[in-house]
């Protein structure tokens, strides 16, 4: 699972069925420099790329979601559907701390 944030929506003009009571979302994954803030603080493009994920859930511009991406992302569908990212949680807050590193350069 990646963290990231919504940056805005898309709008398809014709949908295959399966995806029915979705919506499709514009993403910015979240590097470690953004995580403790981003739930307090505006949508903000990443510079390296952005992705659209399917969203059942009901995110909106700006909320931090978990995205799952491959093979996993069909897990909540009855048959094999052509998606490669999908939200699966939205969420209200976010402690990230970085490890630590020893001397040796080995997480402790």
């Amino acid at each position: 699972m990646r963290i990231a944030q919504v940056i805005g929506r898309i709008t398809l003009n014709l949908q295959d069925p399966s995806f029915k009571g979705g919506r499709w979302l514009l993403v910015s994954p979240l590097d470690s420099s953004r995580m403790n803030d981003a739930c307090n603080t505006d949508a903000v493009v990443s510079k390296e790329f952005s992705l659209v994920t399917y969203d059942s859930l009901g995110a909106g511009e700006g909320d931090v979601v978990g995205i799952v991406e491959g093979a996993e992302a069909m897990a909540p569908f009855d048959h094999p559907i052509p998606i490669d990212a999908i939200t699966v949680a939205i969420f209200d807050s976010i402690f990230y701390q970085p490890p630590t590193t020893s001397l040796a350069g080995q997480a402790i």
